[in-house]
């Protein structure tokens, strides 16, 4: 089972190249980078962590900027957002950022996407929290068409285009591989049907999380095929819980590092690394 990490990369911490260079330098599997393009100062929506909404939210780096720079200095490691908000995004633009991405890192890209929870966040993007699935899913099969097309169309209920041009193409054929997150039964079911995996949230109701986990790597094996993947996100560094994971099938799971100062982040990597070593 790899091992990699999944962080929010803000302003005020390290930069995402000098954490890429570390985490590839301790091998780890992974660097992923979780997104909100902004926080609405008036929020309704209560914020999934039960508690005060961390002030790290409020700062976070674009993924594809940050992970283009992560891509400069690094040769191995896998480069991955988790996730990028894709209801949100413009799927021409995204599909070019993503192709680009993946070009520049020779392949490196993993594409995690989610519907997202910020009803507010997604109201100021023009989406219908509502709809969000529905747009998420147009997105995604909007950019599959650019990604295998010379000349692509598209024609849905939320986006809609007629014979477009758009290179490069990603290095990975026929994409990057793209994992749903979340952790309900409308985010398997988006997996199971549009992507080549799922991103669950590792929480404290691990027992029947354990058990889903299970089940779909099961039924993967059987009727998906053997490239569908599992990535739990949020894990513990707890060699109880990892060994857990793995036995319920998960490819690889991601440790959630603290957001910290430069020297804090650097002891609290060699922390994790001494455990999962």
């Amino acid at each position: 089972m790899k091992i990699g990490t999944i962080s929010l990369i803000t302003d005020k911490g390290m930069s995402p190249a000098r954490l890429a260079q570390e985490l590839e330098q301790r091998g780890f599997s992974s660097m992923f980078v979780a997104e909100h393009t902004h926080i609405p100062y008036l929020r309704e929506t209560p914020y999934p962590g039960g508690r005060t909404l961390p002030s790290h939210y409020y700062r976070t780096l674009d993924p594809f900027v940050a992970l283009a720079s992560a891509a400069a200095v690094t040769t191995r490691i896998k480069l991955g957002t988790g996730v990028t908000l894709a209801a949100q995004r413009h799927p021409i633009i995204m599909a070019k950022e993503v192709a680009s991405l993946d070009h520049i890192s020779n392949g490196r890209l993993i594409l995690g996407i989610g519907a997202g929870w910020n009803r507010e966040e997604m109201r100021n993007h023009g989406v219908d929290p509502a709809s969000r699935m529905a747009v998420l899913r147009e997105h995604v099969l909007a950019m599959k068409s650019i990604w295998a097309n010379d000349r692509a169309s598209f024609n849905g209920s939320y986006v809609s285009f007629q014979d477009i041009c758009s290179w490069p193409k990603p290095d990975q054929e026929p994409h990057p591989p793209i994992f749903m997150g979340g952790t309900s039964a409308a985010s398997v079911d988006f997996a199971v049907s549009h992507c080549n995996g799922w991103m669950p949230i590792y929480n404290t109701e691990n027992g029947r999380l354990l058990k889903r986990i299970a089940a779909l790597c099961a039924m993967s094996s059987e009727s998906l095929g053997s490239e569908f993947k599992v990535i739990a996100c949020g894990v513990p560094p707890e060699a109880g819980t990892m060994r857990s994971l793995a036995e319920a099938g998960v490819d690889e799971i991601l440790i959630k590092p603290r957001a910290l100062s430069t020297d804090d982040t650097l002891f609290e990597l060699d922390r994790i690394a001494a455990v999962i070593t």
